[in-house]
């Protein structure tokens, strides 16, 4: 397993973390999403990523009956605020009610004293940024918390928060978390270069398009897949996709790499990343997601990749 810095910031994370959203205290059972954890942490993975909103905190739940077996500071756990839990009004957004509240059932859930990142899950119109900054700073200053970042936020917003933190000389966001895949790369023309100007890591989800850049799309549409029970995937489960996953399929093939690999790979190609997020509802996932760290993609391999992806 390789490790990147998180931004310009100390800490080292895995560059291939495990996320729990779909999955753990959901849709896969508790052992088995212990042993993927198990395998994970096993096989070098030291970040997991959470979040409250994840199966309604039976996410961080099963993380933490888990974490009792490690020890914690071999860990990188995130944790995110900011959708409703509850009808309470006051149980959602970036108020500070909202945040320190939301902090201390994380932790319980968890079994923890402390999480490593905690995320502002999306961005709060409702909310002065004073406020929210300085909630999450004084977090980091009682220790309940060691870095926070932002989710999904755009490069304005990222930029005012600094200015805040600037200002009132409080802790600055250290990491972004977007969605980036071979499919979606709306973030490579702002947000990637605003957070290298500003020192911010990026932890990227949803690096396989939710399940199409594995391949299992190819042949049509599984039974049971989230591409066959929802309509998450409809605006990139378009025909155009599919011939471009079977192209990569077949240069994957070339390589003795999988499809998968390769749209890893093809991610962590840039020293902005520090992490890509993936899920796995079985071990053999997990170990075939770690196969990534490490592959070097030449050259002449990312330039058919890119005329794969732009045709």
């Amino acid at each position: 397993m390789k490790y990147r810095s998180l931004g310009r910031c100390g800490l080292r994370v895995s560059e291939i973390a495990l996320g729990g959203w779909l999955t753990y205290g959901g849709s896969v059972d508790d052992e088995t999403a212990k042993t993927c954890l198990r395998t994970a942490i096993e096989h070098g993975i030291n970040y997991i990523d959470l979040a409250d909103v994840y199966a309604h905190g039976e996410s961080e739940r099963v993380v933490g009956e888990l974490l009792r077996d490690y020890q914690r500071s071999d860990l990188v756990i995130s944790s995110k605020t900011f959708w409703p839990m509850s009808d309470n009004i006051n149980d959602r957004g970036l108020s500070r009610k909202h945040i320190m509240e939301s902090v201390e059932k994380s932790l319980k859930r968890l079994g923890t004293d402390y999480l490593d990142i905690y995320f502002c899950h999306r961005y709060d119109e409702n909310t002065p940024m004073e406020e929210t900054v300085r909630a999450m700073s004084d977090l980091v200053q009682q220790g309940k918390v060691l870095y926070w970042g932002t989710s999904v936020w755009e490069p304005d917003q990222i930029a005012n928060a600094i200015d805040v933190a600037d200002h009132f000389l409080d802790y600055r966001p250290q990491a972004e978390q977007p969605r980036y895949n071979m499919l979606d790369r709306h973030i490579e023309d702002s947000i990637i270069p605003a957070c290298a100007r500003h020192g911010i890591g990026l932890v990227v989800w949803s690096p396989l398009a939710q399940g199409i850049l594995t391949g299992k799309y190819n042949d049509g549409t599984p039974e049971k897949s989230r591409g066959a029970e929802s309509n998450w995937l409809d605006q990139e489960l378009t025909p155009e996709n599919i011939e471009r996953v079977r192209s990569l399929s077949e240069l994957a093939q070339e390589l003795g790499l999988s499809v998968s690999q390769i749209a890893l790979a093809w991610i962590l190609r840039r020293k902005e990343i520090s992490a890509v997020i993936t899920g796995a509802s079985r071990p053999e996932q997990v170990i075939a997601n770690i196969a990534a760290s490490g592959v070097q993609l030449e050259d002449d391999v990312l330039q058919r990749i890119e005329t794969i992806l732009t045709s």
